[in-house]
């Protein structure tokens, strides 16, 4: 029972925490949680979906489909927050003055809530279908009772939102005017680790044969499956021993997005004073 919450608690983390740090990042906007609500919605259907026929998409192209369809999800939710960042970071300003001023904040709100939205429902897709093909197979397979199950599967999910919800509510003890800029690194850090994450996924479908080796291997100390070590994966993509092609991928995918961000900024703040 508790092996079994414990892998359910870990799948429910990462996109807990997720969505926890891209709700902390749109507070105030309206129709912030519609949004976010759908995303999670279309990501749970999704995930149900995705899990009844992932037998014949592993199938696919040579057996590879399962690495295709993740890597593509990567890509796409990869994509979603990197604009996310580019066009947060240049009008943080803006967004505060329109959290407090509620009408002004909807039509630009929504500019940058159906994005996250995507980003939200893909990472519940990814996860979701997980949790749902390994209750599948232990509902078949598990001696254990079905009552038995579903308590440790919904204590699994039970503390993966609660954790995600903690993170929120930790975001919102930070100002308003140092908010903004608090989640766009937290969101910088997720669209980094989603690179490791594809990074990973091409390594193990031989797609790249680069830079396979481990960059370094602290599993002894802190291991991926320890508390702490989930949390780290979950905001920040930590990996006690990732290879150098995902380090690579991390590290590239936060200075890129830093430095598009920068240089819009730099030309809003120009165009502002040119307009002066």
């Amino acid at each position: 029972m508790f092996g079994t919450g414990l892998i359910v608690f870990r799948e429910a983390l990462e996109a807990a925490l997720f969505i926890g740090i891209i709700a902390a990042s749109t507070r105030g906007v309206i129709n912030r949680t519609r949004w976010l609500c759908f995303g999670v919605a279309v990501g749970i259907l999704g995930s149900v979906l995705m899990a009844s026929v992932m037998g014949q998409i592993s199938a696919w192209a040579d057996g590879i489909g399962q690495d295709i369809v993740t890597a593509c999800i990567l890509s796409t939710a990869l994509c979603m927050l990197a604009w996310h960042c580019i066009w947060v970071s240049p009008n943080s300003h803006q967004m505060v003055q329109e959290a407090k001023q509620i009408g002004s904040a909807t039509s630009k709100g929504n500019q940058t809530l159906w994005a996250l939205a995507i980003a939200v429902a893909l990472s519940v897709l990814r996860e979701g279908a997980e949790t749902v093909l390994f209750v599948a197979g232990l509902v078949l397979g598990s001696t254990e009772s079905l009552g038995t199950l579903t308590l440790s599967v919904a204590l699994g999910l039970a503390m993966g939102v609660l954790a995600g919800w903690l993170i929120y509510k930790g975001l919102g003890q930070v100002k308003p005017q140092r908010l903004f800029a608090v989640t766009n690194i937290l969101i910088l850090m997720l669209a980094g680790s989603l690179a490791s994450q594809l990074a990973k996924t091409a390594n193990q479908a031989d797609w790249i044969s680069l830079l396979g080796d481990q960059a370094w291997d602290i599993s002894a100390l802190l291991p991926n499956d320890s508390a702490i070590g989930m949390v780290l994966h979950g905001v920040l993509g930590f990996d006690a021993s990732p290879t150098q092609l995902q380090v690579l991928f991390y590290l590239a995918t936060i200075i890129f997005i830093w430095i598009v961000a920068k240089q819009i900024k730099l030309l809003i703040s120009r165009n502002r004073m040119a307009m002066v």
